[in-house]
């Protein structure tokens, strides 16, 4: 089968970020923590259009894929750098400041209703792998775009730089 790989070249963070619904009989409490993160992906893809037309500065994002499980959602988020991501984030004029402030707000007044969540992984280039078949554009794929798999080697050790270790 031909595949595809991710066209990204370079280190990359990958950033994991969710919630947990404590009180699910209680939306007025969460439905605000869940409302705030399309918000804020709506202006991160606004940005990278513009930046890529040259009509803002590039804020590093990526892009991003919303999962939905068992305990909350989440969403796993691609940045050029992590000074991309934390520069995002205590951007005053953007949306994660208010939305950060208002979440903890709401935590004081009701502490166990919402929990919040977030993973930062800082991956290296040649530090990731990636296969998509038959047109499973998703993830780092949909973030960067798609060249032939075989751009980077024809098998996954290859394509992550033969850092798979050799079974014994």
């Amino acid at each position: 089968m031909q595949g595809q790989t991710h066209a990204h070249e370079g280190d990359l963070v990958v950033f994991h970020i969710g919630m947990t619904i404590r009180k699910p009989h209680r939306p007025d409490l969460w439905l605000p923590v869940f409302a705030a993160m399309p918000k804020m992906l709506a202006e991160l893809h606004r940005n990278k259009a513009q930046a890529a037309r040259g009509e803002a500065d590039d804020l590093g994002f990526l892009g991003a894929d919303t999962l939905f499980g068992g305990k909350g959602p989440w969403v796993v988020q691609y940045w050029r750098s992590v000074e991309h991501l934390y520069a995002y984030a205590h951007l005053r004029d953007h949306a994660h400041v208010p939305a950060w402030r208002a979440f903890n707000n709401a935590a004081r007044r009701h502490p166990g209703a919402v929990g919040i969540w977030h993973e930062t992984y800082v991956v290296p280039a040649g530090g990731v792998e990636t296969f998509y078949g038959n047109g499973a554009g998703v993830g780092l794929g949909a973030a960067t775009g798609l060249v032939e798999a075989t751009r980077r080697g024809r098998g996954a050790r290859e394509r992550l730089g033969g850092r798979l270790a050799t079974a014994s």
